[in-house]
């Protein structure tokens, strides 16, 4: 499992925007998670899956809620990773009006999960493999802090945890 003082894995990821603009397609279109990191201080966050109930009543509304804060701590963008398609996580970002605050990136076949050490097994429930809940505070590629939930919490990769190790 990745630990605190290891650089992000090579990975690509994937992300769908809403509406086009000049800066903007639509996509989905490759995230290289280095390169995208590189020089960057980042409060990324992951979640077992797009639509679920701890994960779109508390988790992303807490990060889109505590974006002005964030921002002012330090960070200059806000990931949410989840092992779902960049479709799925278009949607999501629709339904959790993210846009310009958090962005919503896709590991659909969980290959950046599983470099970090972070799957979570829910083929029993009918989940399949998906990323355990967890938030890490990046700068310039490298993990500064790292908040892994037990099972079935919600209580250290909130937000506001992080908010305060930014600061």
């Amino acid at each position: 499992m990745i630990k605190v003082g290891d650089r992000l894995p090579a990975g690509t990821l994937k992300e769908f925007n809403d509406v086009e603009s000049e800066a903007c397609a639509l996509g989905p279109f490759d995230v290289n998670v280095q390169q995208a990191a590189a020089g960057k201080t980042i409060a990324l966050f992951a979640l077992p899956g797009a639509f679920t109930p701890t994960c779109s009543a508390k988790h992303v509304p807490g990060y889109v809620a505590r974006f002005d804060a964030l921002r002012t701590a330090g960070i200059d963008e806000i990931w949410c990773v989840s092992v779902n398609d960049a479709f799925v996580m278009g949607a999501w970002a629709r339904d959790q009006h993210t846009s310009g605050k958090v962005r919503m990136l896709a590991d659909g076949s969980a290959a950046f999960t599983r470099a970090l050490g972070l799957e979570l097994d829910l083929t029993e429930k009918g989940m399949g493999v998906r990323s355990q809940r967890y938030s890490m505070l990046v700068q310039d590629g490298v993990v500064k802090t790292l908040n892994v939930e037990g099972p079935g919490k919600f209580e250290v990769s909130d937000a506001d945890t992080l908010l305060k190790q930014a600061s």
